[in-house]
C-alpha cells in the first residue's frame, strides 16, 4: 500500500482535471453576429411589439416551447429572477407562506420574502434529497399558498406525493429546476411536472449563457402574469389591456439579452448529449467504487431519470470507523484542481448545503427593512420556527453522512474517472492509518 498524500506520501495524480468548457465556435459566431447587427438588445419596457424582446429571443423561447413540450417560455436574467416571477404571477402575498426546501439554494427559500410571504420549511426525502410528502402535509395551514419543489442534484422531485397534495389543497407548485435539465419522470421533463417551473443558464450549470433562467407553463394567464413582471409590469397593463388580477403587477427588469439568447440557441442543441455523458459517468465512477461498503450511492427515484448536476454520496461513519470530514480530506488530498477553478481545490466537499433555516437571515427575523418585514410584522400569523432540529433528515444528511463532487462532468475521460475512483480506493486501503 502506498502512503497517503494527507499523511505525507506522493499525491496519486498532480495534473489538473479538465475544465467544464460547453462553448465552441457555433457560440462565438452566434455571438459575434448579434454584436455585428448592433441589436444587443431590443426589450421595451412599454406596450410595443418589442415588450416580448428581439428576434433571438422570441427564437430561444419558441425552440425551448418546442424542446421541453409547453405552451409557454419565457427568458429571465437568471433562475432567482424566474422564481421571483413566478411567485409573483401566483398571487403571493403578506400573510401568505410557501413551503420550501432547507436543502438548495438560498432564492429557492428566500424569493417568498419579496412579496412579503413566508417560508417554511418542511424536511426531505433521505435517499433523493427532495422534499418529503409527507413532511410538507404537516406544514399546510390556511395561508400556505404555494409548494416550492427543487430538483435537487438534478433528481426530479415527489411528483406523485406532491401533486397529489397540491390537488388535495389546491395549492399550486412551483418547480425549482435550476439542476435537473431533461431529468425525467414518467417520460415527462422535469421543469413542467408541478404549476410553473424554472431552468437556470447559470455559468456552472448543465448548459449556459453566461447567466440566464428560462420560465415554463401551460398556463396561459401565468405566462402572460411572468412577462409583465419580468418587464415593468405597472408601465404595460394598461395600454396592454390586461384583465387579469393586478396583484404584483410591479414590474422589474429581468430580461435576457440578444447575445444571451443567441448562446442559448446553441446550448440548447448540446443539452442532450451533455446530459448523456453525465449519466454515463456516474454509472462507470459507480461501477468503479463498487466494494467500498460505507459508500452509499445516489439513488434514483421509481420511473425517473437523473440529471446529476452534482454526485451526492453517503458516507457511513458507523461502518468505516471513521468521521467523513476525514476520509473525504484524504482522497481530496490525492488529487489536483480542475482547469478554469484552480482556486477552488478539489471539486469535493462535505455536507453540502447547510439547512438553510440555520442562516442569520431566518435565525435573526432580519427580513426587509429596519423591522424585518415579514418576519415582524405584528399582522403576521405564521409560527415561523427556525430553529434547529425541525428537519431532522438535512440535519443528519448535512453534518454526518453527505459529500458532493463534481468530477464526473463532461470533459472527464475514462481515465480521470479512473483516477477519481482510484483516491477513492487508495484512502479505503489505508483507513486503517487515518483510523489511527
Amino acid at each position: 500500500m502506498s502512503k497517503l498524500a494527507i499523511r505525507g506520501g506522493k499525491k496519486l495524480r498532480d495534473n489538473l482535471f479538465p475544465g467544464y468548457i460547453v462553448m465552441g465556435e457555433e457560440e462565438a459566431q452566434a455571438a459575434y453576429d448579434v454584436v455585428k447587427s448592433g441589436v444587443l438588445s431590443k426589450f421595451l419596457g412599454c406596450w410595443d411589439p418589442d415588450f416580448f424582446g428581439g428576434p433571438q429571443i422570441q427564437a430561444f423561447e419558441n425552440e425551448c416551447k418546442e424542446y421541453f413540450g409547453v405552451k409557454h417560455a419565457i427568458t429571465v436574467n437568471s433562475n432567482s429572477s424566474g422564481l421571483i416571477c413566478a411567485l409573483g404571477a401566483l398571487g403571493i402575498g403578506p400573510g401568505d407562506e410557501v413551503i420550501v426546501s432547507p436543502f438548495s439554494m438560498t432564492i429557492s427559500a428566500s424569493s417568498p420574502l419579496f412579496y412579503g410571504a413566508v417560508p417554511v420549511f418542511a424536511d426531505i426525502e433521505e435517499d433523493y434529497f427532495c422534499l418529503s410528502a409527507a413532511a410538507v402535509e404537516k406544514k399546510i395551514t390556511s395561508r400556505t399558498k404555494a409548494i416550492l419543489a427543487v430538483d435537487f442534484f438534478g433528481q426530479p422531485y415527489d411528483v406523485d406525493g406532491l401533486n397529489a397534495l397540491s390537488k388535495k389543497y389546491n395549492i399550486p407548485i412551483i418547480e425549482d429546476n435550476a439542476q435537473g435539465p431533461l431529468a425525467t419522470f414518467k417520460n415527462k421533463y422535469a421543469g413542467t411536472l408541478g404549476t410553473i417551473g424554472v431552468f437556470s443558464l447559470n455559468y456552472h450549470k448543465h448548459i449556459h449563457t453566461g447567466e440566464g433562467g428560462i420560465i415554463v407553463t401551460n398556463d396561459d394567464d401565468l405566462a402572460t402574469r411572468c412577462q409583465l413582471i419580468r418587464n415593468h409590469a405597472e408601465a404595460v397593463v394598461d395600454p396592454m389591456g390586461y384583465k387579469g388580477s393586478p396583484v404584483n403587477l410591479i414590474g422589474f427588469n429581468f430580461r435576457m439579452t440578444e447575445v444571451e439568447a443567441a448562446i442559448g440557441r446553441c446550448q440548447l442543441k448540446k443539452l442532450k448529449d451533455l446530459v448523456l455523458i453525465r449519466r454515463e459517468n456516474v454509472q462507470f465512477l459507480e461501477q468503479q467504487l463498487k466494494g467500498i461498503d460505507y459508500l452509499i450511492m445516489p439513488k434514483v427515484r421509481e420511473n425517473c431519470t437523473h440529471s446529476y448536476y452534482g454526485h451526492a454520496i453517503r458516507f457511513k461513519e458507523e461502518i468505516a470507523l471513521i468521521n467523513r470530514k476525514t476520509f473525504v480530506d484524504a482522497v481530496i488530498a490525492e488529487l489536483p484542481a480542475t482547469e478554469l477553478r484552480e482556486t477552488e481545490g478539489v471539486l469535493m466537499g462535505v455536507g453540502g448545503v447547510k439547512p438553510l433555516y440555520l442562516q442569520s437571515l431566518y435565525q435573526n427575523r432580519t427580513g426587509i427593512g429596519r423591522l424585518g418585514y415579514p418576519f415582524n410584522d405584528p399582522n403576521n400569523k405564521s409560527e415561523m420556527n427556525y430553529q434547529k432540529g425541525i428537519c431532522p433528515v438535512v440535519e443528519k444528511l448535512h453534518f454526518q453522512e453527505l459529500f458532493i463532487h463534481e468530477l464526473m462532468r463532461p470533459g472527464m475521460s475514462k481515465q480521470d474517472l479512473t483516477d477519481v475512483a482510484n483516491a477513492f480506493h487508495k484512502v479505503a486501503e489505508n483507513i486503517n492509518d487515518l483510523r489511527e
